[in-house]
């Protein structure tokens, strides 16, 4: 079935075929009418595939990048049509990362395209530093209408609307997941619902405002997956009878335990660890955990619902075709793997998130990216695709060329910085450093006396084997440059905040 591009194409060489006629080949040109011109020149620009212009991005919590139906790791039983649909018609990013995997400070480096010891939110109490600059006020400058609906979490009780959006629907901190009170254009509106929903609906609306004369940048930011998971009514109980796949590194055999510091093997019996999962108050052994598990996956469901309305919504509107839709996740979450559940840590199931791009008629349908991409490249993508500058110094750098070209255009991978410094609230997990490359990881820790890791990712994906010891020359090397980046960022600096309370004080399902 044709397109509408397709149609505008076929006109448009056909035109250049009929001027090529007017204008002579060879001879010498003949006048032609300013409209023709005109005319020709609208077609001729369009007998490309056209970039689009427009942008949705949709940002998930806590959505670990293997958990969509279309991806080959995903569990057997787990679906997510409107997911697969990106993925199926548009580009799987297959190697999406965060620099830091937490909320927050993912959030900053989103927003600013820089690492978190540059933008100043490194965790997610963390006041928003006076003077930071977000890629929406760019983008805003430059002609479009903007809009931010969901989670912000930067600044731990601030709602406010921030600079840089025309529209503004957020909550403070975490949010609920039902019945949310929503900070709307600065006035606070009790809801009724589950929120997932309620932003959805506010998202379609801003769409369905748009009345083509200007582009527009939408940020729909859900709280959804994150923990502690809530599943939508309509979902509750649609895998209450799965069996449960356990990852093999879950469980502590030698061979799981050999090489992991001290402090990951401590864990296993903390608020994030799978033997004493929220200090025990998820129930006993396996069935807490096949619970916390189940909760996890029915909570996605709503998310992928809200997915499909906004697809549906840009073709509805016919505004499929110049808009890029890009989903992503804020950062990874571990469910057993090393003993472990959340995120903060380096492993890979923490700081990989799932991305998926879509643009009708511009991505071709199937595209798998190689490349690998980090979350701070976000901000320059959408910056490049507007045409827009920004006087933010960014680190990350524009992967809109990979989207169109997909694995011939893949490229080399690019080694990145991975930080997360320790929390009062969260004091199980230590800051850490690490570098993450195309083969090789190397991680470090920082104030704790415990072993640091490297692993051959390409040998190894499960980070099951620690070469710290095994390849000394390949852990002194990446050691020095993690150091080197870290110097020259002026990032030696580790922050410290003032905590007032611990996990173990926070409120769990009701």
């Amino acid at each position: 079935m044709s397109t509408p591009s397709d149609t505008l194409r076929e006109w448009g060489e056909a035109l250049k075929r009929a001027l090529q006629g007017l204008l002579g080949r060879g001879d010498e040109p003949q006048p032609v009418p300013v409209r023709v011109k005109m005319l020709a020149f609208v077609l001729l620009a369009a007998s490309a595939d056209a970039q689009p212009r427009n942008v949705v991005f949709i940002l998930s919590d806590d959505h670990r990048y293997d958990f969509f139906s279309a991806h080959p790791n995903a569990p057997a039983f787990l679906r997510t049509p409107n997911m697969d649909r990106m993925a199926t018609e548009g580009a799987h990013l297959a190697n999406a990362f965060v620099t830091t995997s937490l909320c927050s400070p993912s959030r900053g480096s989103i927003l600013t395209g820089r690492y978190a010891h540059n933008h100043g939110i490194v965790d997610n109490t963390s006041p928003i530093p006076e003077g930071t600059r977000f890629f929406p006020q760019d983008l805003q400058a430059g002609g479009y209408r903007t809009a931010y609906v969901g989670k912000w979490h930067m600044g731990e009780v601030d709602d406010a609307p921030q600079p840089g959006f025309d529209r503004w629907v957020s909550f403070r901190g975490q949010g609920a997941y039902t019945d949310p009170l929503l900070n709307i254009d600065g006035a606070q509106v009790q809801h009724e619902g589950y929120t997932t929903d309620l932003l959805t609906d506010y998202a379609v609306e801003f769409l369905e405002a748009q009345d083509g004369s200007e582009p527009f940048f939408l940020e729909l930011s859900h709280k959804a997956v994150h923990a502690e998971f809530s599943p939508a009514p309509r979902h509750r109980g649609t895998y209450a009878d799965v069996t449960i796949p356990y990852p093999e590194t879950m469980w502590p055999t030698e061979r799981n335990v050999l090489g992991k510091p001290h402090w990951v093997r401590a864990q296993r019996g903390s608020w994030h660890g799978v033997d004493f999962m929220f200090h025990g108050d998820l129930g006993p052994g396996q069935s807490g955990f096949d619970n916390f598990y189940r909760r996890y996956t029915e909570t996605l469901l709503a998310l992928d619902e809200s997915v499909g309305r906004v697809l549906e919504t840009l073709e509805r509107l016919g505004l499929a075709e110049n808009t890029l839709v890009v989903y992503m996740g804020d950062n990874g979450f571990l469910l057993g793997e090393h003993g472990l559940i959340d995120k903060r840590n380096a492993y890979e199931e923490s700081i990989r998130v799932p991305m998926l791009a879509w643009a009708p008629g511009w991505i071709e349908p199937g595209t798998r990216v190689e490349a690998l991409v980090r979350n701070i490249d976000v901000a320059p993508t959408f910056l490049e695709l507007a045409g827009t500058s920004t006087s933010i110094d960014m680190d990350g750098t524009s992967f809109l060329d990979l989207l169109p070209g997909g694995a011939e255009a893949g490229g080399a991978g690019r080694e990145f910085l991975y930080e997360y410094y320790w929390e009062y609230a969260f004091p199980h997990t230590p800051t850490t450093f690490a570098l993450r490359g195309d083969r090789y990881k190397f991680i470090y820790y920082h104030g704790v006396w415990d072993t640091e890791e490297l692993y051959d990712i390409a040998a190894d994906p499960e980070e099951r084997v620690n070469l710290v010891e095994a390849l000394p020359e390949v852990a002194a090397d990446m050691r020095s440059r993690l150091f080197d980046r870290l110097s020259e960022d002026d990032a030696m600096r580790v922050p410290m905040r003032r905590g007032n309370w611990n996990a173990d004080e926070r409120l769990l399902y009701d």
